[in-house]
Parts: structure tokens; C-alpha cells; sequence
């Protein structure tokens, strides 16, 4: 894997491996999934990696979460400076991914070929939009991207690996990527954009009258029904606290029954170790929590993550997921607020329909051409629906 004589590349098992200040210093001030004490705080909750099974004085025996850390760094051979680094896994099953590729694995399988492992370079459990390729910022931009990119794949030759992918780039990087070998694949997501409101009901004007009434009902709702809310920083929070909001991550997982990727200790770690990022907005009424919701905070824009709640009102998850997160962006001055994969319902709410992106290798020669002509057909298909869903959005229609 040598790919120059002055640079040495090294894999991670952990980030235990180096120290947080040389890996934050990669990493850009509105990416917070992306900083140290995010992907570490998954290790050390075994969310992702080995993860032990059985109880505390039986022999354990390590029971695998199908997201083993396999980071990437590029050092300068002369004062180990990271000049880049980039957050990637080996991946047993395709969960938590957000960009969907059971057919490519189910396609292998039926070829009588071996998908898994495949090696991904993203945030677990984590659809947002950011940098992939780390690059310090005294660092030559493209070349140490391309070296980051020989350098993966490098270590899918070595360890005989079926396939790369770089989920969620921003779309200049993906540009970049996709010029070394890899195909692009698009999605949609909605996302808020501050045009430099004074406050809510300034945005609220740019709707339509009859949208506009439609929020106006909704946070009136839930308003009436005597919920306040109260936003806590991470080191505001009490353990009582997270235990409360991790019943309701758990109560919305149950209720779709999706996988609960991540435990109470990893919010707890994230709150005490990154509480400049951490935002909890919790919903009260009668002075008990009735909803939460957490939220990562950059140095521009605001990410939500994860709600839940223990009492149903009506407007109550649009209130605490979008029009609150939307007041603080406003108050606080962020450009944008990012609030997850999917839900069309958030277009009438204010949120516009954003490109997503990734990029993609296979080893296998037919099968990369196979996905790249599927992949050119289903890009012209999110082309189609993006344009159609702002042809729907609630702001008023310029003559």
C-alpha cells in the first residue's frame, strides 16, 4: 500500500489508535459526526466493532455488529502529521447504511459470489451530508484525496474485498471521487435553508396562505395542549435525563420496528465528550417529558437525529423534529437544518428537496457494469421526482 515515498498510509482498528487532536484536525467545523469523540463514542459503546455477549461472569464470547473499523490515514513519513484520514469499515451486512444495496449483495449471492465483506466509508447509522476524504488544511487538497482513494483501493486487493462505498459525499468531493474509478449514485433529502430570516413568522411569510395556516394549526395543536420545550446542551444533561430520551429512541424503533443501532451509553459518551455539539430538546407538559429529540449542532447548520415519545398529541413530532429545530436555526443564525433521510411530508413544512450523493466500485468487471447502467437509469428517475416535488413546495409562486 505504499503509494509515495514521502507518506506512510495507516489502518485503524480504533480511533484509540491515534490521538483526537490530529484526527479533529481533519475534519471541518460543521461536520460533528465526523469529529473524534462521534466515531469513538461508537466504538467504546460497541455500536459498532466486537461487542460482548453473555452475562458479566459467564466466559464471553465477541458477537460482531456488522461495522468493524477499518479507518484509513495518511502520515507524513517525517513528523506523522495526519494529512488525511477517512472514517471506513468492513461491512458483513448492508444495515445502517441509508443507501441501499441489497439487490447488488443478493445478485452475488444468487452468481454464487461473495458480497461481504465490502469496505464503507461513511458514519454509521448516520445519513448526512459532509466530507468523507479528511484533508488536513495545510495539506494539497487533491493529492492526498487521490492518495486516500489508491489507498482504499489498495485494501480491498489486499483483503479481497467485493466493493467500496463512500456514502453521503458533498457533491464537489463525490465529483472527485467519481474521476478515480468510482460511479455515482443519487438520492433526495429535504432539507431547511436560512434565507436570513429575523424570525419564524418571517419564514412563515413566504408560504402560501393556505400552508401557512396549515403550521400555524399544527403548532397551535400542540401549544393548547400545554407542551413547552426546553433545549439542553450536552453537559446540561443528566443521566436520568438520557434515560428519558433513550425510552423514547427506543419507543419510535419499536413502533416501526426498526433496528436500535445505538444504546444509552453511546448518547451518554457523546453528551459528556462533545457537549459543544450535543442539543437535546425536550417536551414538557405538566412539567414531565413527553418527547425528545436530539440534534447535532455545526458551526452553520443544525442535524436532526432521533425522537421519540411517550404521549400522542397531535402535531407533537412536527413541532419537536422540524418547526422548533427551524425557530433555533433562525435564532441562532445557522444556515441550514438537516433532518434526516426520506419523508416527503417534510416539503410542506419548509423543507426543499436536496441531491443527495454517493460513489461506488466493484471488483467484478460485469457486475460494475451491470450497476453502472442501473445506476444511470435510476439517476434519471431521482431527477424526475426532485423536479416534480418542487413543483409542490409550500412557498408562494413568483410571477
Amino acid at each position: 500500500m505504499d503509494v509515495s515515498s514521502t507518506t506512510e498510509v495507516r489502518i485503524l482498528e480504533s480511533l484509540a489508535d491515534m490521538p483526537a487532536a490530529q484526527w479533529n484536525a481533519c475534519v471541518d467545523e460543521d461536520a460533528p459526526f465526523l469529529r473524534y469523540e462521534f466515531l469513538r463514542a461508537l466504538e467504546t459503546s460497541h455500536c459498532v466493532g466486537e461487542k460482548s455477549v453473555g452475562e458479566k461472569n459467564d466466559s464471553q464470547h465477541r458477537n460482531h455488529t456488522g461495522w468493524q473499523p477499518h479507518y484509513l490515514a495518511i502520515l507524513a513519513e517525517d513528523d506523522k502529521t495526519v494529512l488525511g484520514a477517512l472514517p471506513a469499515y468492513l461491512k458483513y451486512d448492508s444495515y445502517g447504511e441509508y443507501v441501499f444495496d441489497w439487490a447488488w449483495a443478493d445478485a452475488y449471492r444468487r452468481s454464487g459470489l461473495q458480497y461481504y465483506p465490502k469496505l464503507l466509508c461513511a458514519v454509521p447509522f448516520t445519513p448526512v451530508t459532509g466530507p468523507r476524504l479528511l484533508i488536513h488544511p495545510h495539506a494539497d487538497y487533491n493529492t492526498t484525496a487521490q492518495k486516500l482513494l489508491a489507498a482504499t483501493r489498495a485494501l480491498a486487493g489486499e483483503l479481497k474485498l467485493s466493493s467500496i462505498h463512500i456514502n453521503f459525499t458533498d457533491a464537489k468531493e463525490n465529483t472527485l471521487i467519481c474521476a478515480n474509478g468510482f460511479m455515482q449514485r443519487r438520492g433526495v433529502q429535504f432539507h431547511w435553508h436560512n434565507d436570513a430570516y429575523k424570525t419564524f413568522d418571517d419564514f412563515l411569510a413566504t408560504f402560501s396562505s393556505k400552508k401557512r395556516k396549515n403550521v400555524k394549526r399544527e403548532r397551535r395543536q400542540v401549544a393548547e395542549a400545554g407542551v413547552v420545550y426546553e433545549w439542553l446542551c450536552g453537559d446540561e444533561i443528566s443521566d436520568d435525563l438520557w434515560q428519558t430520551y433513550y425510552r423514547f429512541y427506543r419507543s419510535t424503533i419499536d413502533v416501526r420496528g426498526a433496528c436500535a443501532y445505538l444504546n444509552s451509553s453511546f448518547f451518554k459518551t457523546i453528551g459528556a465528550t462533545m457537549p459543544d455539539a450535543v442539543r437535546l430538546l425536550i417536551a414538557k407538559r405538566a412539567d414531565k417529558p413527553v418527547a425528545g429529540a436530539l440534534f447535532l449542532q455545526g458551526s452553520q447548520s443544525l442535524y436532526g437525529r432521533y425522537w421519540g415519545a411517550n404521549d400522542r398529541i397531535d402535531g407533537l413530532h412536527f413541532e419537536t423534529c422540524y418547526y422548533q429545530a427551524i425557530d433555533y436555526c433562525i435564532k441562532n443564525g445557522l444556515r441550514r437544518f438537516e433532518a434526516g433521510a426520506q419523508g416527503e411530508h417534510k416539503l410542506k413544512r419548509g423543507l426543499l428537496p436536496v441531491t443527495t450523493y454517493s460513489a461506488h466500485w466493484l471488483a467484478h468487471p460485469q457486475f460494475a457494469d451491470a450497476v453502472s447502467r442501473f445506476l444511470h437509469v435510476e439517476g434519471d428517475d431521482v431527477q424526475r421526482y426532485s423536479e416534480v416535488l418542487q413543483s409542490h413546495t409550500p412557498y408562494k409562486t413568483v410571477a
